[in-house]
């Protein structure tokens, strides 16, 4: 599957959000008595290791453009993986991934708030109808902790989604992941230190699988949406959650109720309208339509594909009193 046809990219797009499972159910199965701190820091430099073999496509005479930017996404980003690894723990795999969809709906509040972004009625049904579903599935007579801090995540996604528009221009994503992890990794250890536990070896392995995984998942994203305009596709990154309710039954015995299905419904079904009703060109690039339903695939938005690229460069330029973006 290469990704050059839209039904080559959906599969890909299909069988990544099934990776990005599968990391998320090995940092669920290791929860138990897990240090969480120790784990994201192992997670974190695994994920370096990773890379490694990746570096030719790094810009070594600007590699540390943007730097301002990737920090500030490094630890926003840092935390976000905090209350991931602690959600994942506490709630049952799928009711944890339907509140980390709510990323895409904060993506639009806050470019709307931040960015002058116009709210689109498919927008602003999403941001209502997401923010009931989330409620609806903690049940706000159950409230607990482990779901506020699933909404923590989801913060941290959709800050992230915006502070991509302002990194610089050309930069490659895996110059841009190995940025954020380098730059997370001494808060990460310095986090691990603190927490004082003692080396779990027993951690390593999921860390180590949690890692591939999601990096076999962000090279799905980079194959999926590198030749194929993102509005064609994105909604197939909705079947994550579908995942989320199978892996979560046959890993661990979970079966979701019907709140979860309604609120689950209210959350994704205005997101996936949206994606359908943004194929307009004047919609191409604004991270409102442009995140789609994972609460995973948010560096995309910084690398276009080929066709919608080229529809840019046919477009005027901005003027010299327009400011630019920030590195």
């Amino acid at each position: 599957m290469s990704g050059r046809t839209v039904h080559s990219a959906i599969a890909l797009l299909i069988i990544g959000n099934l990776m990005a499972i599968v990391s998320d159910a090995l940092i669920k199965q290791a929860s138990g008595e897990l240090a969480i701190f120790q784990f994201v820091a192992i997670r974190l430099l695994f994920t370096l290791l990773l890379l490694l073999p990746f570096l030719s496509l790094v810009d070594r005479n600007r590699f540390w453009a943007g730097t301002r930017v990737h920090l500030v996404r490094a630890h926003v980003g840092l935390a976000g993986v905090v209350c991931m690894v602690f959600a994942l723990g506490a709630l049952p795999l799928a009711t944890a991934n339907a509140i980390f969809y709510v990323a895409p709906v904060l993506v639009v509040v806050l470019a709307v708030l931040f960015f002058g972004e116009r709210l689109s009625w498919t927008g602003g049904l999403a941001v209502l109808s997401g923010m009931g579903g989330v409620l609806v599935i903690l049940r706000p007579t159950e409230l607990s902790a482990a779901g506020l801090v699933a909404l923590g995540l989801a913060v941290a996604l959709a800050v992230n989604a915006l502070l991509v528009r302002k990194l610089p221009k050309g930069q490659t994503v895996v110059h841009s992941l190995l940025l954020n992890y380098l730059l997370a990794v001494p808060a990460a250890l310095l986090l691990a230190i603190v927490e004082g536990a003692p080396l779990d070896l027993d951690s390593v392995r999921p860390a180590f699988g949690s890692a591939l995984f999601i990096l076999a998942y962000n090279a799905t994203i980079i194959l999926a949406y590198r030749q194929v305009d993102a509005n064609q596709v994105t909604a197939s990154e909705y079947t994550g959650i579908l995942w989320a309710v199978l892996v979560g039954w046959l890993w661990f015995g979970e079966l979701p109720d019907a709140l979860f299905w309604i609120g689950t419904g209210m959350i994704v079904l205005p997101l996936f309208l949206q994606a359908l009703v943004s194929t307009r060109p004047a919609h191409r690039g604004r991270p409102a339509t442009q995140v789609g339903g994972s609460r995973r695939a948010t560096d995309r938005l910084a690398f276009p594909s080929e066709a919608e690229t080229a529809s840019e460069s046919a477009a005027p330029q901005p003027s010299e009193s327009e400011p630019a973006s920030s590195s």
